[in-house]
C-alpha cells in the first residue's frame, strides 16, 4: 500500500542552495515548483502551440496554454474535493490538512506541465514524428552501418513510439537549462504525477487491459531518473495516485472544450449537436444519469429568456460549464470509490470507470472525433503540418546522425545543426560525455526531437518557409 508521505516526495535531483546558508523562503517545495514553471520559456511557448486546430488563425480557439490552465484549475478542484472526502470520512489515518494542501499544489503544477513536451500541431505532431522514424530511419547510416543496427531495441522503440508525455519529463528534467543540467529541478512528487504511463517503450502492452500500459512514460535517456523518482515515492511499476486525478482533469478539459471549439469553428451545428446527444441518451435509456439533453434545453431557454443575440452559442457555452461540474463530481466519486485499489496499485482503469461521467465523456469524445478531428478543415491543416514536419525531419535527422563524428563533412548538415537551440546542443554534450558511440547516436536523434518539440507552430512554419526561400 502506497503512503502519502512517500508519494508527496519533496526530493529533487539537484540542490541549488549553498550548504549552511538556508534561504529565508516560507514557500513549500511544491509552491516553489509552481513559480519555476510559470517563469519558464517552455511554459510561455504553449501560447503558440495547437490544442486541436493546427495553424488556426482564430483568437478564440484554445491553445496548449489555455488548455493547460484549464487542466490545472480542474486538477486542483478535484484534489480539493477528493481530499475533503478522505478527511471527512477518515479514509486514511496518514492523511492530514497539510497532505491536502500539498496535493492541491502538486496537481495545480502538474496541470500546467502535462502537455509541455508536446510538439507543434497538436497530437498530429506526435503521429507525424513517429511515422517519419518508422518509415525513414532504416535508410540512415553512421560510419557505413545502418542506424537501426547500431541502436538497441529500446532506443529504436523510443523513436517509433515518440510520446509527448515522455518528452514532458525530459524537458522539465533535462532541457530547461537554467542553472545546471537538472532542468527545472522539480520535486519528485510532481514529476511522478506527470508520468501517466510507468512503462518503457519496450513494455507497452495495449492489450493488457491496464491503462498504465497503453503508452510509454519515459525515454531510455531518462530511465535512471525515472527509477530514482519511483524509488523515492515508493510508486514502483504502478501509477502515482495523483496521476489518475490529473488524467481526469485533462479529460474533462479537452472533451468539453473540443465540443465548444468545434461549434464555434462551424464544424458542428447546434442541430447536429442536439441530435447526437439525443440519440446517445435515448440509446442509454434510464441509465443516463447525466441528462445531456435536458441540460442543453435548459441553457437554450435561459438564452431566449435573457434575449441574448445568439441563444445557441449561449446554450453551448453554458452547457459545457455545467457538464464540467458534473464530470468533476463523477471523477471525485470514481477516485474515492476505488481509493484502496488506487493506493495499492491494483486499479486498472481511469477514474470515470463505472461512474455516471464515463458514458458522458465517451459521448463527448465520439462527437468531437466525428465532427472536429476528421473534419475537412482539420485534415487540410494536418496535411500542411505534415509537410512542414517531414521537411524538417528530412534535413535534421541526417545532420544529427553525422554530428559529433568523423562523418560530419557536409556543409548543409553543419548549417542545419547550427539552427538547433544552443541549450539543447549543450545538454547533448553534457549527457553524451563518457557515453558509448551507440548512446551518443541515440542522444543525437533525441536532439532532433528535442528541437522539434520545443518549436511553436509559428516557429516551425516560419522555419520551413525560410529554408524553402518563401518570403
Amino acid at each position: 500500500m502506497m503512503r502519502w508521505k512517500d508519494l508527496l516526495s519533496p526530493v529533487r535531483a539537484g540542490r541549488y542552495a549553498k550548504p549552511g546558508r538556508p534561504a529565508p523562503d516560507l514557500r513549500s517545495e511544491f509552491e516553489k515548483d509552481y513559480h519555476r514553471i510559470i517563469g519558464s520559456a517552455s511554459f510561455r511557448r504553449l501560447q503558440d502551440k495547437t490544442q486541436v486546430f493546427p495553424l488556426d488563425k482564430s483568437d478564440f480557439i484554445r491553445t496548449r496554454l489555455t488548455h493547460s490552465l484549464e487542466v490545472s484549475s480542474f486538477a486542483k478542484s478535484l484534489g480539493q474535493n477528493i481530499a475533503q472526502y478522505i478527511l471527512k470520512n477518515e479514509k486514511d489515518s496518514d492523511f492530514t490538512l497539510q497532505t491536502q494542501s500539498d496535493i492541491c499544489d502538486i496537481l495545480q503544477c502538474a496541470g500546467l506541465i502535462h502537455d509541455i513536451g508536446n510538439p507543434p500541431f497538436g497530437h498530429f505532431g506526435e503521429e507525424a514524428i513517429r511515422d517519419w522514424f518508422i518509415k525513414n530511419l532504416s535508410r540512415m547510416s553512421c560510419g557505413g552501418v545502418p542506424v537501426t543496427e547500431l541502436l538497441t531495441g529500446q532506443m529504436l522503440q523510443d523513436l517509433y513510439h515518440f510520446e509527448g508525455n515522455a518528452q514532458a519529463l525530459r524537458l522539465v528534467s533535462r532541457l530547461h537549462f537554467l542553472v545546471n543540467e537538472h532542468g527545472m529541478n522539480l520535486t519528485y512528487g510532481l514529476l511522478n504525477t506527470i508520468i501517466k504511463y510507468p512503462v518503457s517503450s519496450v513494455q507497452i502492452d495495449k492489450e493488457s487491459g491496464n491503462i498504465k500500459d497503453k503508452k510509454m512514460g519515459y525515454f531510455y535517456a531518462e530511465q535512471s531518473l525515472y527509477e530514482d523518482i519511483v524509488s523515492k515515492t515508493k510508486a514502483v511499476k504502478v501509477r502515482h495516485p495523483l496521476t489518475y486525478i490529473l488524467e481526469a482533469a485533462d479529460d474533462i478539459a479537452y472533451r468539453t472544450a473540443d465540443i465548444e471549439d468545434a461549434f464555434k469553428k462551424g464544424c458542428i451545428s447546434y442541430k447536429e449537436l442536439y441530435q447526437e446527444i439525443w440519440d446517445s441518451q435515448r440509446e442509454k435509456g434510464e441509465e443516463a444519469a447525466i441528462d445531456l439533453v435536458g441540460m442543453l434545453d435548459h441553457q437554450y431557454e435561459n438564452g431566449v429568456k435573457r434575449r441574448v443575440k445568439d441563444p445557441q452559442l449561449y446554450a453551448v457555452q453554458n452547457w459545457v460549464v455545467r457538464l464540467q461540474s458534473s464530470l468533476i463530481f463523477a471523477a471525485t466519486k470514481g477516485f474515492t470509490s476505488h481509493y484502496d485499489e488506487i493506493m495499492d496499485g491494483s486499479f486498472r482503469h481511469d477514474i470515470f470507470y463505472g461512474t455516471d461521467g464515463g458514458w458522458a465523456a465517451d459521448v463527448l469524445g465520439g462527437i468531437a472525433y466525428r465532427y472536429a478531428f476528421t473534419s475537412r478543415p482539420i485534415l487540410k491543416l494536418e496535411v500542411a503540418a505534415g509537410t512542414i514536419l517531414n521537411f524538417l525531419l528530412d534535413r535534421l535527422v541526417p545532420a544529427a546522425v553525422h554530428y559529433d563524428t568523423a562523418d560530419m563533412t557536409d556543409m548543409m548538415e553543419k548549417k542545419m545543426i547550427s539552427l538547433i537551440s544552443e541549450n539543447y546542443v549543450q545538454t547533448y554534450h553534457i549527457y553524451a560525455k563518457g557515453k558509448t558511440e551507440q548512446e551518443k547516436l541515440y542522444l543525437r536523434l533525441l536532439l532532433v526531437t528535442d528541437f522539434l518539440s520545443g518549436m511553436t507552430d509559428s516557429y516551425a512554419k516560419n522555419l520551413y518557409q525560410e529554408l524553402n526561400g518563401i518570403v
